[in-house]
């Protein structure tokens, strides 16, 4: 008796070739698991007042975010289920976590005026998220439409992490500071549903071979990182989140297109893009 048309399909040679196991979508659901565990540990880490495990928290959980759609697409296990899991994920760990803890680290201290930049944070997050999910088939692959969650994130978290690691304690009562925060935190919220156009960088991680002068920049920038992770990874961050007003201007001085959004799903690489 011959085996089910679907447990057995046909590879090009003609060779029967299995579907992937099951057993196969556990893991790039597991690695988002384990950056919403990130994302869960670093708020318990600045209730406890750690800040400094809580920021590394988070940018490991950016770290893993980054490996979940690569790795099921590497394994071809993508599914709806895996994208909505990975949207909660990035909530908590890219939106919540920055939130709640900039307000214990900075914000408590500022009393109502503290609640707005973490509210305004926050609802950009979760604004981001949903605009990306219904644009995701509409927007220009080479740049993503508003500040992505995790880059706000590390601008927010850089901040607490670039202070706490200069030795400052009971920021929320350093007026200074706490207002930096204010500004920081304010302008990261409101950079996640701008329609500033961010790079995306998926070109070049779509490609499978890339120029050897792309490996050494990349060895450069891990020793630049490893000679003081807070202030170069802060500053790489800072730049980012700046870099989208800059082609955004540059784009507007230019007269070209400033909106991502294509007027067709077919080409978003083409000029069917609209102001």
């Amino acid at each position: 008796m011959s085996e089910p048309e679907e447990d057995v399909l046909a590879a090009d040679d003609g060779a029967p070739l299995r579907p992937p196991r099951k057993g196969l979508y556990m893991l790039p659901n597991a690695i988002t698991l384990a950056a919403l565990f990130s994302g869960f540990y670093a708020i318990v880490m600045a209730i406890n007042g750690r800040f400094e495990l809580a920021c590394i928290a988070v940018f490991c959980a950016a770290v893993l975010d980054s490996l979940d759609g690569r790795v099921a697409r590497m394994t071809n296990t993508q599914s709806a289920f895996g994208e909505q899991m990975d949207s909660l994920s990035d909530m908590v760990s890219f939106g919540a976590a920055p939130s709640l803890i900039i307000y214990i680290w900075a914000l408590k201290d500022l009393g109502k005026a503290g609640w707005i930049p973490a509210f305004v944070y926050i609802s950009g997050a979760a604004l981001r998220l949903a605009r990306f999910n219904v644009n995701i088939g509409v927007v220009d692959k080479r740049f993503f439409q508003g500040l992505p969650s995790p880059a706000a994130a590390a601008v927010v978290i850089g901040l607490v992490w670039v202070v706490d690691d200069a030795g400052y304690k009971a920021v929320s009562t350093i007026a200074p500071l706490a207002w930096t925060a204010f500004a920081v935190t304010l302008f990261a919220g409101l950079s996640m549903v701008t329609n500033a156009p961010f790079y995306s960088f998926k070109v070049v991680g779509a490609r499978r071979t890339v120029p050897f002068v792309v490996i050494v920049a990349i060895a450069l920038g891990i020793a630049v990182i490893a000679l003081d992770p807070p202030r170069v990874l802060f500053a790489i961050f800072c730049a980012y989140g700046l870099s989208g007003y800059a082609v955004y201007g540059w784009r507007k001085m230019k007269g070209r297109p400033t909106s991502v959004i294509a007027t067709s799903t077919d080409e978003p690489d083409e000029h069917g893009l609209h102001h």
